[in-house]
């Protein structure tokens, strides 16, 4: 007879070892927290039949001459030439052009304004010449100068100290760290109609993707969350992670189109319709086959990949799709049976913990229609990677220059980011949008986008 002591044991063994075993390509557990000693686990990405590197025919990118040089200098031949003829009165029968692409000498150009001062010689007025509006100070950085400093720190994620030594080398000017939060404060400023107008933009996408990721203020957790489309991207910066957070933000308890997410339960509690990262779906089932050897975890993911590549080409039959609907609820049936339900344990309150495997084929049966959203409805993607990769950034740089001093200045760079995010999804110059900012002109992205 089997001691009960033994089995419980035995299970809690497996247990653990399963979560030891977890890596962010088998779980939602972030890179950053995988172990440097692991082997890299294995792409989800199929291979393809293609070789890798440049296809034949593909037009390169090789460095091209400019049409319109700035400045052109000839190179005269000289001398003689072996039967006595001198070269300089020849007349030349053709030129052959190389060209040196370079940077101009870096060095700020200094306007000084003097505004004239008059006295009236009859009844000895004073008057002065009025400066322009955006000198105001006696002596102060212009446009230029700071947006390249707002892009070292919100683009490139430099940190203050950093940002000054790379202006004092490049330019002969070290600003203070409180001059750079200066500049970082008047954009913040000025971009608050973008962020307004960007929210109620937000509301008209068919489709949006959110996620949120760590960040840190003093040394305290706070989050960063993101809600973003194609070209659109609004970053909002939080103490709190749910939906305290999500209110605060003021976009999705007004959003009624479909949302993609990662399942995260504060995200069920809005009104939008649902569709859930399959991303995610593939991972834990690579876990549930390669780790605990649960067939029925290994089928499933084959058979969601290879529907959604059939899906993207194009190719899906309305037989194929029903016989994949039919398949799919008897893989979920087939992981609930491998993964019974826990009994209750005496004395304990509160619903009882279940395997992950057993919470995976419950999430996919009651959420079905969520799950396999991209398969009804036009549009809809197949997983939540546009929101990680606008969060990507947000990772980089919380390793570059770590967190914030202050939750203004976690709240600055999200506006900020927001609207270099924004403009880079549409094409346009990041250091013209920064340069627009500070002349009090402000370049604004494209808002509303034909269907």
């Amino acid at each position: 007879m089997t001691c009960p002591n033994c089995e419980r044991l035995q299970a809690r063994i497996r247990e653990l070892e399963a979560q030891v075993a977890q890596t962010s390509e088998t779980s939602h557990q972030p890179p950053s927290q995988d172990q440097v000693w692991r082997k890299k686990p294995k792409s989800e990405r199929q291979k393809g039949v293609r070789s890798s590197g440049g296809q034949v025919g593909h037009p390169g990118t090789t460095l091209k001459m400019n049409p319109s040089p700035n400045e052109v200098v000839v190179l005269p031949v000289t001398g003689s030439c072996t039967c006595g003829q001198h070269w300089n009165e020849v007349e030349v029968h053709d030129l052959l052009a190389r060209q040196v692409q370079d940077l101009p000498e870096v060095q700020l150009h200094v306007t000084e304004y003097q505004a004239e001062v008059k006295v009236c010689p009859r009844c000895h007025q004073r008057q002065q010449a009025t400066f322009p509006q955006d000198v105001r100070g006696q002596v102060q950085y212009g446009p230029r100068f700071q947006a390249v400093a707002v892009y070292l720190n919100v683009a490139q994620f430099l940190p203050f100290k950093r940002v000054s030594d790379v202006l004092e080398t490049l330019y002969g000017q070290r600003p203070s760290e409180g001059t750079l939060a200066l500049h970082l404060n008047l954009a913040t400023e000025r971009l608050a109609g973008f962020e307004v107008s960007l929210k109620e933009a937000l509301l008209e996408e068919p489709v949006l993707h959110v996620d949120e990721t760590g960040s840190k203020v003093k040394g305290k957790l706070a989050w960063v969350h993101v809600i973003s489309s194609k070209q659109l991207t609004l970053y909002g910066h939080e103490p709190h992670r749910g939906s305290t957070a999500i209110q605060a933000l003021g976009v999705l308890p007004r959003y009624r189109g479909v949302l993609m997410h990662d399942a995260w339960l504060s995200y069920f509690q809005l009104c939008a319709q649902h569709a859930l990262c399959n991303a995610h779906l593939l991972r834990e089932l690579r876990f549930l086959y390669e780790q605990l050897q649960q067939g029925w975890a290994g089928e499933l993911r084959t058979a969601l990949q290879g529907i959604y590549h059939q899906h993207k080409a194009g190719t899906l039959t309305q037989a194929e799709h029903a016989a994949f609907l039919v398949r799919f609820d008897a893989l979920v049936e087939a992981g609930l049976e491998t993964n019974p339900a826990a009994e209750p344990v005496p004395k304990q309150r509160g619903r009882v913990k279940q395997s992950p495997g057993r919470n995976l084929a419950l999430r996919c049966q009651k959420h079905r229609d969520k799950v396999l959203r991209f398969l009804f409805e036009d549009g809809v993607p197949f997983d939540n990677n546009q929101a990680e990769r606008d969060l990507r950034m947000v990772c980089v740089k919380r390793k570059i220059s770590g967190g914030f001093r202050s939750a203004a200045g976690g709240k600055n760079f999200c506006r900020i980011r927001s609207y270099l995010s924004t403009l880079q999804k549409q094409g346009l110059c990041a250091y013209n949008g920064l340069v627009s900012i500070f002349r009090n002109d402000v370049l604004l992205p494209q808002f509303s986008f034909s269907r």
